[in-house]
């Protein structure tokens, strides 16, 4: 059993594959033996019944510049009656937060980068506690290698991982027993491509009036997405569910899930899609390039080609047995590469990299 004493330094959980990674590793490091705590600007959209689980304490305004100062000093306070070994923190925008504690508790960190720098971002570890960076694949790693000084030996690829549910009695992809449905679950933002989406549902229904479109998620362009369904004539066919926790729901409900995304880390949605049996249709960018097989576990399109994503959707409409032979070699392919379990070894695996070097350094410098 292993007594490391891990914080988890996370910002607002919001319903997307980051906050899912957080809640993963929460739950799964706890069960190595790890003592976990989550700490985070807001976990509102966390279940209540999850977050019992877990040891996650909110400190409002955290996130914030100039209210976050008067909190982190609140935090160390606390966390100095009882120092973590080691800061995980979980995206880009605690970086900085994460650094200050680290600094203040004289511990070492770890950040996992899940997507692309922006265009003017800059992005360094602190010289003295920044130990790694976790890539959550070789694009964001090779993005990264090429935007900034970090030296390659410090960035290490874990790919996210999700859980594998047991197969159950639910009815087949694309049953002729009911009306098809095409899904995406994602943010509402500019860069996962949702307009597309809607465009290919349109080009979808000029010959397959029978189809049923989803479009699960919240976010800044919600208002904008609405209004372009109704101007493309297809809002009776495309439901939009905002008002949710996780993507589950929604996933259990479709039979084909698009990823229509300009710019994509890896993808932690479309693997939840995938461990259920989905077949995928998947833009061809970023980490998604490392993942789908083209005609084996998944199909790819160009980004932002909303014609071609409406002729893969037939292709599967059209031929349901393909569309779950699709289906079954993505649920194995996360089964065997991308499953929870793996995430997680490789991760506490780093963290003893890390916390080993401290303590051989801290032995040195006493017997110096």
């Amino acid at each position: 059993m292993n007594d490391s004493n891990i914080l988890l330094l996370a910002g607002r959980f919001e319903v997307r594959g980051s906050s899912a990674y957080t809640l993963r590793l929460a739950r799964h490091l706890e069960e190595r033996g790890f003592t976990i705590r989550v700490v985070c600007a807001d976990a509102g959209a966390v279940p209540a019944a999850q977050r019992a689980q877990l040891p996650i304490q909110e400190y409002g305004y955290l996130d914030v510049p100039v209210c976050g100062r008067i909190v982190r000093e609140f935090l160390v306070r606390e966390l100095s009656n009882d120092v973590p070994d080691l800061i995980h923190i979980q995206s880009r925008s605690m970086l900085s937060c994460g650094t200050q504690l680290a600094r203040r508790l004289q511990v070492p960190y770890l950040l996992t980068v899940h997507d692309y720098l922006e265009a003017r971002e800059r992005m360094r570890l602190d010289a003295i506690w920044g130990r790694r960076v976790i890539a959550v694949s070789d694009s964001v790693k090779s993005e990264l290698l090429t935007r900034t000084a970090l030296p390659e030996k410090s960035v290490n690829v874990i790919q996210s991982g999700v859980d594998v549910p047991e197969a159950t009695d639910a009815p087949p992809i694309l049953d002729p027993g009911r009306l098809p449905v095409v899904g995406t679950a994602t943010p509402l933002e500019e860069r996962k491509g949702v307009p597309f989406f809607l465009q290919a549902a349109q080009k979808v229904l000029e010959t397959h009036s029978g189809v049923e479109f989803l479009v699960s998620g919240t976010g800044p362009d919600e208002g904008y997405l609405r209004g372009l369904a109704h101007e493309l004539g297809i809002t009776e066919k495309v439901t939009f569910v905002t008002k949710l926790f996780d993507y589950s729901t929604s996933l259990n409900a479709i039979d084909i899930f698009c990823l229509p995304s300009l710019q994509q880390g890896l993808g932690t949605i479309m693997f939840e899609a995938m461990a259920l049996g989905k077949p995928v249709i998947a833009s061809a960018v970023g980490g998604v390039n490392s993942v789908i097989r083209d005609e084996q576990n998944g199909l790819v399109v160009p980004p932002s080609d909303s014609g071609r994503l409406a002729e893969r959707i037939v292709e599967l409409l059209d031929d349901p047995v393909r569309a779950r032979a699709i289906g079954d070699a993505g649920r194995r392919m996360i089964q065997n590469d991308f499953n929870v379990d793996r995430m997680v070894t490789e991760t506490a695996e780093l963290y003893e990299e890390i916390l080993e070097a401290e303590r051989a350094e801290h032995h040195e410098t006493a017997h110096s």
